[in-house]
């Protein structure tokens, strides 16, 4: 099966040089491509702030408040016009977020045990209103579900590569009714994770498929470079999940709508 974007057949085929690529399976991005995680991820950054006040000392808080929660706004990619598509809180793994909060609190003067023991607990409380347990649950990006079904009828897998953990990716398909529309996964607790390009040979290997036979679709310029380093002939980057669109790289074709991906022989 060949993917066309707004008609135009995607390739080339890597092992003939020249038609399309011929494309047995798709890697999906999670937040911001499958799903629309912004008010989730915003409300989860916004109690992380809040919570790290609480359990700062009453003196520290007094006397370098008003500079801890920017800060930490800058650290997440929290800002008044949302989530920032390139910012830790959209891309990054939790430990990773998690080193941010620490790191943060190390430059308004703890030390770094102090600092980072903070950030645990900051992260253990709140953990709870990230995916599936939050007020704000991520519902899929319009068009996903039609555009899965002609990848189904087409024959082609389809598989979910993220930096979300297992659960929260599981939590998000079942809760969607998506769950049997993928064939494999690759998260955060996997190894390698991403963005390097062994998490997207480990998942080809999962799938059974050959990297070059596969596509993905991503909206993080780390996502995009990590599948070109992989081999993948097909990477597209997907604008449309955030209230501010990403930056992508124009390297490679981008999409605003999943009407826009059409499946032909």
């Amino acid at each position: 099966m060949h993917l066309l974007l707004r008609g135009e057949p995607l390739g080339p085929d890597p092992l003939l040089g020249w038609g399309p690529a011929a494309i047995e399976a798709v890697l999906f991005d999670k937040d911001g491509t499958l799903s629309c995680s912004e008010p989730m991820l915003a409300a989860l950054a916004t109690a992380r702030i809040q919570r790290c006040l609480q359990l700062l000392d009453a003196e520290l808080v007094q006397l370098r408040g008003e500079e801890i929660g920017p800060l930490l706004q800058r650290a997440y990619g929290l800002t008044p016009q949302g989530i920032d598509p390139c910012g830790t809180t959209a891309v990054a793994c939790r430990d990773h977020n998690l080193i941010s909060t620490a790191t943060v609190l190390v430059v308004v003067g703890l030390g770094w045990p102090e600092a980072l023991e903070i950030s645990e607990q900051v992260f253990a409380d709140t953990d709870r209103l990230h995916g599936q347990g939050g007020e704000q649950r991520p519902r899929p990006t319009e068009g996903l579900e039609p555009l899965l079904a002609r990848l189904r009828d087409a024959g082609l897998l389809c598989a979910v590569i993220s930096n979300d953990d297992q659960r929260g990716i599981e939590e998000f398909l079942h809760a969607s009714g998506l769950a049997a529309r993928f064939q494999g996964l690759w998260s955060a607790t996997h190894r390698p994770a991403k963005p390097s390009p062994g998490a997207v040979h480990g998942l080809c290997a999962q799938l059974g498929v050959q990297p070059h036979r596969c596509a993905l679709i991503g909206d993080a310029n780390s996502d995009l470079r990590m599948a070109v380093a992989a081999g993948l002939p097909v990477v597209l980057g997907y604008r449309a999940g955030w209230r501010q669109p990403p930056a992508l790289t124009s390297e490679v074709p981008h999409l605003q709508h999943w009407d826009e991906l059409q499946v032909a022989d």
